[in-house]
Order: structure tokens, then C-alpha cells, then sequence
């Protein structure tokens, strides 16, 4: 997965995957959702991202933990 902002354009796009993108759908304004071949998720990317998110910027990248089950 990679994350790229560019304040250019001011958009924020999420690649989940690497592969070619067939369909986009604008879900929500200023939001595109692009699709590949399968119809399987691929990238978003948020436009006008500095009005929609407090830091464009920074990003901060966390794991759940994993839970443990009750013995």
C-alpha cells in the first residue's frame, strides 16, 4: 500500500494495489473510488484534501494488536 499527497493538485490518493485500473466512480464528491478488471478496490483518492483532513501531510500508520483468546 502506498499513500501519496501532492500538494500540487491537492489530492490524497491510497493505492492498495498495483494493477490497472479499469472503472473510477466518484462515491461521494471529491471522492474517487478506482476498480480493476475484477471490481476489486485499487486506490481512492480524496480531492481538495487539505478542506477534508486536519494534516494532509503527515500520515500516522498503526497495527491493531492482535487478540488473544480467552484460555
Amino acid at each position: 500500500m502506498r499513500i501519496i499527497y501532492d500538494r500540487e493538485t491537492d489530492t490524497i490518493t491510497i493505492i492498495f494495489a498495483e494493477t490497472l485500473i479499469v472503472e473510477g466512480d466518484e462515491d461521494k464528491p471529491g471522492i474517487i473510488l478506482d476498480y480493476d478488471a475484477a471490481g476489486n478496490l485499487v486506490s481512492m483518492e480524496i480531492l481538495d484534501a487539505s478542506d477534508r483532513v486536519k494534516a494532509p501531510s503527515q500520515i500516522e500508520y498503526q497495527v491493531a494488536p492482535v487478540a488473544v483468546p480467552a484460555v
